[in-house]
């Protein structure tokens, strides 16, 4: 036997009346055209693409729990479940751009796991969280993202776990990614670039370290955009099982992508901020393959281009 889904349910009739979705989904009808034509749109069993994909918006839109979620749309809790960890499986297959970006740790809270591992989420704000390391490019779009570790791990230990490490197959030859001082400088096998320790010394460093500023906070507004999109996910404690909180926040990257390529773009919230300062232990964490010296290679450059010339803007 089937079931019939009621499109008289108010939060269904916002969609097929033609309303503003943002208030209840955080995509706008664009956004959402995109999506479902990136998803499969075929389903030999369930409720169909559309009404799965709406009932995975609104559970991501208003951070209740599947209960609440299935009074909303009328139909079974354990249907829900099923409906948000299958869109969620496919959301996160979509696969991202590659591109030279910017690089940076997120803390995303989570309630923490019972057991003897549970004090390992627990990070230097003394709240539970799994780390998301994300690169993205200069418009903001999320290009590589790696996330599962517990909150207490230094940021260069996931990185140095991470597949973009590993693999040494990007970014192209000749560019790097910009990173803040929790990283370390290196050249091999990732081409990573950090600003000059403090207290900086010398003008080539200053400007250097200026120009690496204003460029790698792209990183930051980019968190601060998803933070704003996907604020009942990202602003308390995730309701779901910790080991499913990756994907949800891969799905929340994506999603975000799918945003900005639609021109559905929402300017960050003030807000406080989860995220670790960034410190300068990173350089002692992976010593080999520095990229010290690149780095000075390019603040002699960059103060050699810069002679006689006015100060750079950032758009």
């Amino acid at each position: 036997m089937y079931c019939r889904i009621n499109l008289n349910v108010p939060v269904l009739q916002i969609f097929f009346n033609n309303d503003d979705t943002r208030p209840d989904f955080r995509l706008s009808r664009e956004s959402l055209a995109v999506l479902l034509d990136l998803l499969c749109q075929e389903r030999r069993h369930g409720w169909g693409a559309t009404i799965e994909t709406l009932v995975f918006l609104f559970w991501l839109a208003s951070g209740e729990s599947y209960r609440v979620v299935a009074r909303v749309f009328g139909m079974p809790r354990s249907t829900v479940h099923r409906i948000v960890h299958r869109v969620t499986e496919e959301v996160v297959a979509i696969p991202f751009l590659k591109a030279a970006g910017a690089i940076d740790g997120c803390h995303v809270r989570i309630k923490p796991p019972s057991g003897p591992d549970g004090h390992c989420y627990r990070n230097r704000k003394l709240f539970s969280s799994i780390i998301l390391q994300a690169v993205c490019d200069h418009q903001g779009r999320f290009i590589d993202t790696y996330v599962g570790w517990p909150g207490s791990v230094h940021d260069s230990r996931v990185l140095r776990n991470s597949p973009l490490y590993r693999r040494a197959i990007y970014p192209p030859p000749g560019h790097f990614i910009l990173a803040d001082g929790g990283y370390p400088c290196l050249q091999h096998p990732l081409p990573l670039i950090t600003p000059f320790k403090r207290p900086v010394q010398g003008v080539g460093a200053l400007r250097i370290n200026s120009h690496h500023s204003r460029a790698r906070s792209i990183i930051e507004r980019a968190f601060g955009r998803m933070k704003t999109r996907f604020r009942a996910i990202f602003l308390q404690a995730l309701e779901v099982y910790h080991t499913f909180v990756p994907q949800v926040i891969t799905a929340c990257a994506v999603l975000h992508n799918i945003c900005l390529g639609a021109g559905d773009i929402m300017a960050p919230e003030d807000e406080e901020q989860d995220d670790m300062p960034e410190d300068e232990e990173g350089e002692n964490v992976l010593e080999a393959g520095s990229g010290a010296h690149w780095r000075d290679q390019l603040s002699a450059e960059v103060s050699a281009l810069e002679e006689g010339l006015p100060d750079h803007h950032y758009i």
